[in-house]
């Protein structure tokens, strides 16, 4: 398993994540306000964002990678690059996503550890991780990764957990 920016090369996978995404009727890409369905201009986004560009609301700049597992993709990862008002109480440094198909199978452990290992090459030294109060699945993936319990806040409809991880 790595992580890799955004390419071609995982195209079809990629497509059919989306696919699986729009079947949830949940948002699987966070860090756009509509779904992406030209991966070249996705691609284009991701590499505007990381330097500030074409930044949705509320957002900073951040760097995607793709989780890609024996040629397929099954999850990405956004890594914001410093905290806002908005990041600091609600988004956190960190959000990641795994494609339906490919979840409780450990990737989503997995993505978040080898997030930890890009955001301290980005010179992060600790990274504040969020999730629903409700999503015992992502809360087990951040104490896996040596995630410290904060807080919980309220935000935009469901209550956040809030916690802290040193790198």
């Amino acid at each position: 398993m790595k992580l890799v920016k955004p390419t071609k090369k995982y195209e079809k996978s990629w497509h059919e994540a989306l696919a699986e995404f729009r079947a949830e009727k949940r948002k699987g890409f966070w860090n756009l306000e509509k779904e992406p369905t030209n991966l070249e201009d996705y691609i284009k986004l991701t590499k505007d964002n990381k330097i500030g560009k074409s930044l949705p609301k509320d957002w900073g700049p951040s760097t995607t990678f793709w989780l890609i597992d024996k040629d397929q993709f099954v999850g990405h990862t956004n890594i914001r690059h410093k905290l806002n008002d908005y990041l600091a109480k609600i988004g956190g440094n960190i959000g990641y996503y795994i494609r339906p198909s490919a979840r409780n199978k450990g990737y989503g452990t997995k993505i978040l550890e080898l997030a930890l290992i890009k955001a301290k090459k980005l010179e992060l030294q600790k990274v504040l991780i969020t999730c629903n109060e409700s999503n015992i699945a992502s809360q087990k993936i951040i104490e896996k990764n040596k995630g410290k319990f904060q807080d919980k806040v309220l935000g935009e409809g469901e209550p956040k957990l809030r916690y802290w991880i040193e790198l």
